[in-house]
């Protein structure tokens, strides 16, 4: 039985690619960029569930997501569990396409994508960079590229290539057990505009960043 290490899911996404999006956030991550907006999924061993069960809990949201965005964490520090779990996307989402995020650069996983040839439709890879510019869409720094792997991917993607970012930024969820957390590519301005906000209303954004075991952002009031 195929075990995935999540961190989390959400429908419906909609600032990490077009339309209305299931997301998949892989766990855990051994490239962890500076200044990553996913911290919290770095730490390796956590969220292990059978791809089964990971199918069972998305099985609602299939036929209403026009398409599927998998990030993380590194998803290809994962490929055996995310080669089997394209294929089972592949199979049960009709016409929606599948966007991958990669903070690898290309070659270093070409042979995996290779081998999973016809089920990414799009590809962002390369790490990100806290101090480069970020004018494009889709990408946190404009040093990641943006591969369109199939026909269907070049019909949705294929004109983002060279389009400059534009809104909305991010999506707000809400968690059942009363968490908020942010979806999406934030500017480096966002986040200093979001902490004048919550200090005007007694409350703190806390962002940690343990390279071990823990990681993550919360809001303290």
């Amino acid at each position: 039985m195929t075990s995935i290490a999540i961190s989390r899911v959400h429908f419906p996404v909609t600032t990490l690619g077009p339309g209305r999006r299931l997301g998949l956030w892989m766990q855990g991550c051994s490239i962890r960029c500076h200044g990553c907006i996913s911290a919290d999924t770095w730490a390796a061993g956590r969220g292990v569930v059978a791809l089964e069960e990971l199918l069972q809990q998305i099985a609602p949201w299939l036929d209403q997501a026009e398409g599927i965005t998998i990030s993380g964490g590194e998803p290809f520090d994962q490929p055996d569990a995310l080669a089997a779990l394209l294929i089972e996307l592949r199979a049960r989402s009709g016409d929606a396409d599948i966007l991958v995020y990669s903070g690898h650069p290309f070659v270093k996983i070409a042979d995996h994508v290779e081998r999973m040839a016809g089920q990414i439709d799009a590809l962002i890879t390369d790490p990100y960079l806290v101090d480069a510019p970020q004018t494009l869409a889709l990408r946190g720094s404009d040093n990641q590229r943006l591969h369109c792997l199939t026909q269907l991917g070049e019909a949705r993607f294929g004109s983002m290539r060279d389009v400059l970012a534009g809104q909305p930024a991010l999506d707000v969820m809400f968690d059942d057990d009363g968490s908020i957390w942010l979806a999406g590519i934030p500017r480096r301005e966002d986040w200093a505009r979001l902490q004048h906000r919550l200090a005007g209303l007694s409350a703190k954004l806390t962002t940690t960043m343990d390279t071990s075991h823990r990681a993550g952002r919360s809001v303290e009031t």
